[in-house]
């Protein structure tokens, strides 16, 4: 059995954003799960909109996800020769020629064939000119596409597709300066690279017969063709921006882990089961191009946090704390309660991150619906926890659980006559982390200071 090769070819002129990412992800799940290659090529001919910026992005982004293809990069940029040469093999052979016609001509003809209600074509008028070429144009290379029969293949998720050759006019595979066009350096390099499958986005699906024109040409062999549907937004209209949909390394910044997004998007398009949880391991063991969805997937934020905060839950706490940028000093049992706390608290790294923040940055003022119910009685109480927390252990939080217990118990009060008030006195504010888990993350000496604090507050 021929050994599966597929490809990831991004165009340079932007960042990588989540629907590419998507489109990497099954052409790489893919080709291991055949135990293929999975290959990259950077799509940079277009040299007036390339950014070498958004190049190195694209290879950041892999990285950071951990698609690692194989080989070396292909730079369709580093292979312009290659292209020339097979652009003169076809007018060689005469499968392909040059056109003269000039831009006024082609406008001319557009605007005739729109007034006559026709589709805008080329009307080949130089496919088989043998006159004088006009001294003042400067040509244009197109290829001989059939006048007549079907292109017809084989679409691994919409099924047998066939495109009557009429719609297909002899199109240009060379602009008048030379440079090749997009349909002929793809089907070139799929074809020299040895891609056995191409996965792409169905927004590709009207590219694939001029492809497979270029592909009989020059007689190489046509790949399989799978063409997924696009990502929609919630309100079922393309994505964009404005549902949420940014370049996958703002992802980064934004707190995403790289686990979360994989699974977020292979669901935009797969299905196993009614599993929602997929590792990459995960994904290599269960994908299969067979079950790609024939219907868009719509972007949810809502799901993307909830997977997010589940692999953030899964997370170690040593790889946790290198995501971190700011962690005091902390003994391995309080991080642990720490970092247990704030999982359940937190969908982002950012959230985890300004939680943290919060817990250890001494309240400078206090919430006022709180303050108001700060009475002397109150603060007489925690003057009397102060010297009661003083001859207690902090060596677990079990025993701090036990010490708040034992407090209410003696001074005869309820847990929520002081739990308030302590919350009070440690954050400053209401919600957040347990009372128990806050004075052991703190440890003694900071949590009996921020209640002295409190305590010698005149309001």
């Amino acid at each position: 059995m021929k050994k599966v090769v597929t490809r990831f070819a991004p165009s340079p002129t932007g960042h990588l954003h989540i629907g590419g990412l998507r489109t990497a992800l099954f052409n790489y799940l893919h080709a291991k799960a055949h135990g293929g290659e999975f290959r990259l090529r950077i799509e940079d001919t277009d040299q007036a909109r390339n950014s070498e910026a958004a190049t190195k992005a694209i290879l950041q982004a892999f990285n950071w996800v951990g698609l690692q293809y194989d080989k070396e990069v292909i730079y369709q940029s580093r292979r312009l020769e290659l292209y020339q040469e097979y652009i003169q093999k076809l007018i060689n052979e005469g499968k392909a020629y040059y056109c003269y016609m000039s831009k006024e001509e082609l406008d001319a003809l557009r605007q005739e064939q729109e007034r006559n209600k026709q589709t805008p074509r080329y009307d080949n008028r130089y496919r088989d000119f043998t006159g004088t070429p006009p001294s003042d144009v400067q040509p244009v290379v197109r290829i001989k596409a059939p006048l007549s029969g079907v292109i017809t293949f084989e679409d691994g998720v919409k099924g047998f597709m066939q495109f009557q050759a009429s719609e297909v006019d002899d199109f240009i595979i060379a602009r008048s300066d030379g440079t090749p066009t997009y349909n002929f350096v793809v089907a070139i390099d799929d074809a020299l690279m040895g891609i056995t499958d191409v996965i792409r986005g169905d927004d590709h699906l009207s590219n694939t017969p001029k492809q497979i024109v270029v592909y009989q040409a020059l007689g190489f062999e046509i790949p399989k063709f799978y063409h997924v549907p696009m990502i929609l937004g919630s309100d079922g209209a393309k994505l964009s921006k404005r549902h949420g949909a940014m370049s996958v390394m703002e992802y980064k910044e934004l707190g995403y882990l790289p686990e979360a997004l994989l699974n977020f998007l292979v669901r935009l398009g797969w299905s196993y089961q009614n599993d929602e949880i997929f590792s990459l391991k995960d994904m290599l063991e269960k994908f299969d191009a067979k079950d790609l969805n024939t219907s868009p997937s719509c972007f949810n934020q809502e799901k993307f946090l909830w997977l997010n905060q589940h692999y953030l839950k899964e997370t170690p706490t040593q790889k946790l704390e290198s995501l971190l940028n700011i962690l005091p000093p902390l003994q391995n049992a309080q991080k642990e309660v720490l970092f247990q706390e704030l999982k359940n608290r937190s969908q982002t790294l950012i959230e985890f991150q300004n939680q943290c923040t919060e817990i250890f940055t001494n309240p400078q003022n206090y919430e006022e619906k709180m303050l108001k119910k700060y009475t002397p009685e109150i603060k007489d109480l925690l003057e009397k926890f102060i010297t009661f927390l003083q001859e207690r252990e902090f060596s677990s939080l079990i025993q701090i659980q036990e010490s708040l217990h034992e407090f209410c118990e003696t001074m005869q009060i309820k847990a929520g006559t002081l739990m308030p008030n302590l919350r009070l006195a440690l954050f400053g504010k209401p919600g957040g982390i347990g009372i128990a888990e806050g004075i052991f993350i703190l440890g003694k000496q900071t949590s009996l200071q921020r209640i002295q604090q409190l305590t010698t507050k005149t309001h």
